[in-house]
């Protein structure tokens, strides 16, 4: 990722709370004010909150006038073409950053195996949002667990061929080890922080420590719970604090809580 994509956030940016969206640090590297970017699993607008963003537009066009992140979940499920991405590129704001998740294809059908050719193919088409390309999510099946072979072949592989951040979140026990964390912190992958927990340690962010991941997906009833206050005021305040640059992502969509979620974080 060129580094001249990331300019410093104007502390006038009318759609930036800057008490958490802190001046961009570039890619992690541990600088004084690193960049925290809070949104959503996609951006829909649900009906109850509509009058909190802007009236005209497309649906990601206001979204991107309040929150500054989004992450598209549709590029699990189906490609996209280069000029898909470019369109949603050009439709928001400067500093606007787009998070990715890698196929379907990729993660559970090939299980990271023999999948050289669809990554270049993600790629590809992901480099379509150019310098609002932010991090690719590894989202892996519960069943799949950690191999050397295949899967710490895969990841560095994927290392190999993008330079930007990436976060992958394992669901089987196997991945929460010192080794693989070790694996992770080497390649400068983040190991996303989960809620709710698959295993005690997968709340907390793991593998490389400059990148932090967080996707919230509602507790107790996951995609539907909206979290509490006090929940939400802690997360606030333990963002803030952390020396890493830091994406927090609200997949409780189900019924519209992560929109009230992720504006209740930046203070809204």
């Amino acid at each position: 990722m060129n580094r001249r994509c990331h300019r410093a956030l104007s502390r006038g940016d009318p759609h930036v709370d800057t008490d958490v969206m802190r001046p961009d640090g570039g890619q992690g590297t541990g600088a004084e004010t690193p960049t925290i970017r809070i949104g959503t699993a996609g951006w829909s607008i649900p009906a109850d909150h509509a009058r909190r963003f802007p009236p005209e537009g497309s649906h990601l066009a206001r979204y991107s006038q309040r929150l500054p992140a989004v992450e598209i979940n549709s590029s699990f499920y189906r490609p996209h073409r280069p000029a898909t991405y470019a369109r949603w590129a050009a439709t928001v704001p400067p500093d606007f950053r787009f998070a990715v998740k890698l196929p379907k294809l990729i993660t559970h059908t090939n299980r990271l195996a023999l999948s050289t050719d669809p990554l270049d193919r993600f790629l590809d088409e992901t480099a379509a949002l150019g310098c609002k390309r932010g991090p690719l999510l590894v989202q892996l099946p519960p069943s799949l667990g950690f191999d050397e072979g295949v899967c710490g072949g895969f990841l560095r592989d994927l290392r190999n061929r993008f330079d930007g951040l990436v976060a992958c979140e394992p669901r089987h026990a196997s991945w929460f080890t010192d080794p693989v964390d070790g694996l992770l912190a080497e390649l400068r992958i983040a190991r996303v922080a989960a809620d709710p927990a698959v295993v005690p340690r997968s709340t907390e962010p793991g593998g490389w420590r400059e990148f932090h991941y967080y996707r919230l997906h509602g507790s107790p009833q996951m995609y539907y719970s909206a979290y509490e206050p006090d929940y939400l005021e802690r997360l606030r305040e333990r963002l803030r604090t952390e020396q890493a640059e830091i994406w927090c992502i609200f997949d409780n969509t189900a019924e519209g809580a992560a929109t009230h979620d992720a504006l209740a974080v930046l203070g809204d």
